[in-house]
């Protein structure tokens, strides 16, 4: 009988110089939060699973779509069809590839009401995701609590990645000290994604976190990395020299002004999908059954244990049990709000 427990799995990586036997156990005793599981999300899941990361949870807000299957590689055709969202399809695969690990899957929205407890517990935070307002939240927990976390973005061919550890490397406001603001860069709606370079980049992150792992930090890439895939550029930017020397409100000031609510929102315009999504949890879980009936006039209802799906107005709705619905059609905001308070009301 094969034994798919047996350390002896990983017996190619820990003949690697740079993990062997001590690293592995390491590995298998770590802890990760993965923020996201997209395109950069799904190759970091898949890295570490085979790695033998022991326990990875997995977060996202978000479901399947046929677009996302040119980059986001743990998902298939069948995940689109049964309505499945990304962090519980991603759970399945990951469980499938390695069951020796333990796989946690949260279907919810990050934001400053939920970070702390996402994160709680982790040895390392990666970030899949695909903006900047939850970067710098993790960016304030990881200062707060002392957790390393890897950066990772990717629009275009051009993907970036950076490998943060408070008290050792500059955290992500001494490099960034605020967001783009709307509309001064590039999203995947207008300037798409190629694959490869999605690879590239989570394939990067992923290194950096096996590094921290297993016991060697002092191996991490001390710099910003910019790689532009179809011009054939690669750049390293220095940035150890801002460690303590500007006046980063976050690891200098100790100010967590993300997670204390004076910036980010409760609406998101999701990227490259003509969506918006709306945040706005309840107490208790919505009862689809119920939904389903009032809705009923509307046309056709359907929904899972996941969500609720319907159509109105030209837009699609999307509803999860916490109240937090995504709305395509239209990347107005305030008609998204609008729809939201006609047709879900709360």
């Amino acid at each position: 009988m094969i034994d798919f427990k047996s350390i002896d799995r990983y017996s190619r990586q820990m003949r690697f110089h740079g993990v062997g036997e001590e690293g592995q156990r390491k590995l298998l005793a770590s802890k990760v939060t993965l923020c996201g599981c997209g395109a950069l999300g799904t190759v970091l899941a898949n890295n570490l699973a085979r790695a033998g990361v022991g326990s990875i949870k997995v977060v996202d807000r978000d479901f399947i779509e046929p677009s996302n299957l040119q980059r986001q590689v743990l998902f298939d055709e069948n995940d689109v069809t049964e309505n499945l969202p990304k962090a519980e399809a991603a759970a399945r695969k990951l469980r499938a590839i390695n069951s020796s690990i333990n796989i946690e899957s949260v279907v919810t929205d990050i934001d400053r009401t939920n970070i702390e407890s996402l994160c709680e517990g982790a040895d390392l935070i990666l970030d899949g995701t695909d903006n900047f307002e939850i970067r710098y939240l993790i960016n304030d927990i990881a200062v707060k609590y002392n957790k390393p976390w890897v950066y990772g973005g990717v629009i275009g061919s051009n993907g970036m990645t950076m490998t943060i550890i408070p008290n050792q490397t500059p955290c992500l406001r001494c490099v960034f000290e605020a967001a783009p603001s709307p509309g001064s860069a590039d999203t995947c709606e207008t300037a798409g994604v190629l694959g490869p370079v999605v690879n590239i980049i989570a394939s990067m992150q992923a290194t950096e976190a096996i590094k921290i792992l297993s016991g060697k930090p002092e191996t991490i890439n001390k710099e910003l990395v910019q790689i532009d895939v179809w011009e054939n550029t690669y750049r390293r930017v220095k940035i150890a020299p801002l460690l303590g020397k500007v006046d980063c409100p976050c690891c200098k000031h100790r100010k967590f002004e993300w997670i204390d609510g004076e910036f980010g929102s409760q609406t998101t315009s999701l990227c490259g999908r003509n969506a918006v999504q709306i945040s706005n949890r309840t107490p208790n879980k919505l009862k689809f059954e119920d939904m389903a009936a009032q809705l009923k006039t509307l046309g056709d209802v359907s929904f899972n244990k996941f969500m609720l799906k319907f159509n109105a107005e030209d837009c699609e709705f999307t509803v999860f049990p916490d109240g937090r619905a995504i709305i395509k059609g239209t990347s107005d905001i305030d008609r998204a709000k609008t729809l939201y308070a006609r047709y879900i009301g709360h």
